[in-house]
């Protein structure tokens, strides 16, 4: 006779990510983060919030803007396939403990780590006609740490030029584990959470944390927590966070590290060959009328060098065929190539596939998106019902910093 025992499946993993709101959004901003958003839904437990608050860095002197542009955002993240039953959508500015946390990393978060993000600089270049010599600007990536921090996430899905603001945000939680996650018998809760492992375990677990003190290797940080997950059953949920945090040179784990999510995007250049953006006047929205998008892509500059009908072209030259990369079947990729390399096809003829695969995309977000403006209601209880679920985390976030800080009065 056989029994059948139920299995618990493991929690998913959580995944933190946000946009400013721009109003309604760009194939740029589909390909280089929605697509993503959409897919990691599926797999892991995703938050995902509207900025709000990192929009003023920038834009504090009209408001305005931003609160016309929340819900049009919204819309388009609902339209590229977020699921609000699988995906948590959400306000930051709703949230006032976002910035409780932020006040109080603050108090102990070096000037100079702030001051040494590479995107601070790269802004202030590029942004000239603004005044961005603010406090608030200072510490947006601060302020981005809070936001990942107080959710816990295990993985931020980032390009390369974000993945050091992730990095900050390790260290920020490294240093307030190490000034908070030690209490007066620190020492004496470790000795006793070890002794339950075992002394083969113990001694294998100190070999780690040695290795990874002063190696800091990758390796022995992941054997080390292996053998802390293999003593579930005996350890309890504060116990292990102790090891944890021991076995990094910390604390307990009060705030959770993340771990940058470094996944394959499709680059959409912008109509002209360089980014899409609003401000370049090179976009082409998610909800584009076909008729426009059409007219759009017929205007794409191509080669330069291919002046007349018959003047060979180099695809490598072309805007188009950056579309075409993304767009296009292999068939259709090689017959572009072929054409244009020979003269064999004009550059409309070779945009035509181009316009037509947007379109058929852009079919389904476009549906989607007439039954939201149908229905604006539903749109801002979908974000109420999110923000409602966020503000559960986050205050249980809130209780434990509080706690570790001492700030229970």
């Amino acid at each position: 006779m056989s029994s059948s025992v139920a299995v618990t499946p493991p929690p998913k993993s959580r995944v933190l990510s946000g946009m400013r709101p721009t109003g309604a959004l760009h194939l740029g901003h589909y390909h280089g983060a929605l697509k993503n958003w959409v897919r990691l839904q599926d797999l892991h437990d995703c938050f995902y919030f509207v900025a709000d608050w990192h929009a003023l860095t920038t834009a504090y002197e009209d408001p305005s803007i931003i609160e016309r542009s929340v819900y049009d955002m919204v819309v388009d993240w609902l339209a590229a396939g977020l699921d609000p039953e699988k995906a948590t959508i959400f306000i930051q500015s709703r949230l006032p403990e976002h910035a409780e946390l932020f006040t109080l990393l603050a108090m102990g978060t070096p000037l100079g780590w702030l001051e040494r993000v590479p995107t601070y600089k790269d802004q202030i270049e590029k942004l000239k006609d603004k005044d961005l010599a603010t406090y608030g600007f200072l510490g947006y990536p601060l302020l981005q740490a809070a936001d990942i921090l107080i959710y816990k996430a295990t993985y931020v899905p980032v390009g390369e030029d974000q993945a050091s603001h992730v990095e900050l945000t390790r260290e920020v939680a490294r240093r307030f584990n190490h000034l908070y996650g030690r209490s007066k018998d620190f020492d004496a809760k470790v000795a006793a959470a070890l002794a339950k492992l075992g002394k083969d375990d113990t001694r294998y677990f100190d070999k780690q944390r040695k290795a990874f003190g002063e190696t800091g290797a990758a390796e022995a940080l992941a054997k080390g927590e292996a053998i802390v997950r293999k003593a579930a059953m005996v350890l309890d949920e504060t116990e292990t966070e102790l090891l944890l945090g021991h076995l990094k040179g910390s604390g307990r784990s009060v705030l959770s590290e993340p771990l940058a999510l470094h996944t394959e995007v499709s680059k959409l250049p912008g109509l002209d060959g360089g980014k899409m953006s609003k401000s370049y006047g090179n976009t082409i929205a998610m909800r584009e009328e076909p008729a426009m998008v059409r007219q759009k892509i017929a205007r794409m500059p191509t080669d330069p060098q291919r002046q007349r009908r018959t003047d060979v072209g180099d695809p490598a030259r072309c805007p188009v065929w950056q579309f075409h990369l993304v767009y296009s079947d292999e068939a259709t990729q090689a017959w572009a190539r072929e054409g244009c390399t020979t003269a064999g096809i004009g550059c409309l003829d070779c945009k035509a596939p181009v316009a037509e695969a947007v379109i058929r995309e852009q079919q389904p977000w476009r549906e989607r998106a007439e039954a939201y403006l149908s229905n604006p209601k539903q749109v801002h209880w979908i974000v109420e019902m999110g923000t409602e679920r966020a503000r559960t985390v986050a205050r249980q976030t809130m209780k434990d910093v509080r706690e570790a800080m001492g700030l229970r009065y």
